[in-house]
């Protein structure tokens, strides 16, 4: 090879070594502002107590990759860590809904399983069997018109009975009538026994369930802002359904049998603007033919819902959630920028107020509450914070039936 021939060569291989070496420091800096952006995350969406623990599911993205993880984390009387368990298949996932069974937990949530999914920011719906230590035992996923997943679940004799949604993803266009709100039977080995939807492909959802008199009944919302209880028989065959117009983007997303009755809560839309700025929080009375007999709703700071219900032993409804104002200074033409407080609401049965009650006046942070449950005689609630420098981060808090706060753990 002549002089020039090599100088040539040369100046090839330094411009490959300088390409590479930028690209490198390229992605080393990628990774560092993206590490820098990402708040950390630590959330619990769900809680049970079995045998004087307390077992909770969510989310965590404390991870190098910074992927959000479905988690689910038991708890002794202190609420100290026992042990702690993530899904780490896929790429970002989260429960949504744990349950107790004779040997375990089962969670549900969902998990974006391929890196297609990760880039459109769809889902697979996820169901996972733990045993007490937390092992698991088997997981099964579903995924029917490309973005899935599971929001709640309760145990029957022979398996469970598991809902949710399963929608086309945004920019797709299709006729399945497969899709929307679903509804899933799974025997106790999570065999699929049967699989019904309801609602338009592209917004029906299904956010609890519960099983009341030998039959099914399912809550959260059609193809509109309409809110639904849907009454279904133990093979999955539809009956009826009950509404309530109209409601926010979620409809109903929790229900309790309280007495002879079901229990819905929401939140109420009440402006005709494109965006939920203004709801109210909504409690709603059906009978077992899915007939609303009687509603309430709560005015916070402006986007206000009731997320989760429970009852004491005077069937007082004992209620959380959260109210929310737009923060005119940090939203954008873009983005709406929300303050958040927690609720803590008590009502009779028949709906007359005893309290209402918010948690967390500091501008700086932000409080969503999760679920509530009725331990010793005072109610447990969880739920996140959001700190302005530090992310989410998760935590219990302990009512007396008064509405005070006793303890934040």
């Amino acid at each position: 090879m002549n002089k020039l021939g090599k100088r040539i060569l040369c100046g090839v291989v330094v411009l490959c070594v300088v390409v590479l070496i930028v690209d490198i420091v390229y992605v080393c800096y990628q990774k560092m502002v993206n590490k820098e952006e990402s708040k950390y995350f630590d959330s619990i969406n769900s809680f049970i107590s079995k045998d004087s623990y307390l077992v909770a599911v969510g989310s965590n993205n404390g991870n190098d990759e910074l992927d959000e993880k479905a988690k689910i984390t038991k708890y002794n009387k202190n609420y100290e860590k026992v042990w702690e368990k993530f899904y780490n298949r896929g790429y970002n996932s989260t429960f949504y809904k744990v349950v107790a069974d004779d040997d375990g937990y089962v969670a549900v949530g969902n998990f974006q399983k391929t890196k297609k999914e990760k880039k459109e920011g769809t889902h697979t719906a996820l169901f996972v069997k733990y045993d007490n230590d937390g092992n698991e035992e088997f997981y099964k996923t579903l995924q029917i018109l490309g973005d899935s997943t599971f929001k709640s679940v309760v145990v029957v004799d022979d398996g469970y009975i598991v809902v949710g949604q399963s929608i086309y993803e945004k920019s797709t266009l299709g006729l399945s009538e497969q899709g929307g709100a679903i509804i899933v039977k799974y025997d106790q080995s999570g065999n699929l026994v049967w699989q019904k939807n309801y609602g338009g492909n592209k917004s029906g959802l299904f956010n609890d369930v519960v099983v009341y008199d030998g039959f099914i009944y399912a809550v959260g919302k059609n193809y509109g802002r309409v809110g639904i209880m849907n009454k279904y028989t133990n093979e999955g065959e539809y009956i009826t359904t009950g509404s309530y117009e109209y409601t926010d983007t979620l409809g109903f997303t929790d229900v309790e049998i309280v007495g002879d009755e079901l229990i819905a809560v929401g939140s109420k839309k009440i402006s005709e603007d494109e965006y939920d700025h203004e709801t109210d929080a909504l409690v709603v009375r059906f009978d077992e033919d899915c007939d609303n007999i009687g509603s309430v709703t709560y005015k916070g700071r402006g986007l206000d819902r009731f997320n989760t219900i429970t009852h004491d032993e005077k069937n007082n409804l004992i209620i959380v959630g959260h109210s929310a104002i737009l923060d005119k200074n940090k939203s954008t033409k873009t983005k709406n920028v929300y303050t958040y407080n927690g609720i803590l609401a008590k009502y009779k049965q028949n709906l007359k107020e005893i309290y209402v009650m918010e948690y967390g006046q500091d501008k700086n942070n932000n409080d969503y509450f999760t679920d509530v449950h009725l331990m010793n005689g005072k109610y447990l609630v969880s739920g996140y914070s959001k700190y302005k420098k530090d992310g989410y981060f998760s935590k219990f808090i302990t009512y007396n039936t008064a509405g005070k706060v006793l303890e934040v753990h």
